[in-house]
């Protein structure tokens, strides 16, 4: 995203202290709604699932 110069934040990094830190709980990558489409296209590329059905 950087590369592409899209800003991005994380939310829930801190979720491991409530789940012992295993991992069951997604990371949400938060864009600005304007980069939408250029991020979800940037994470396709690299074949990261979007966590949607």
């Amino acid at each position: 995203m950087d590369s592409e110069g899209i800003d991005w934040f994380t939310f829930d990094v801190n979720m491991s202290v409530l789940e012992g830190s295993i991992g069951i709980m997604p990371r949400r990558l938060m864009v600005l709604d304007r980069d939408l489409f250029m991020a979800e296209a940037i994470m396709r590329d690299g074949e990261i699932d979007l966590g949607r059905d």
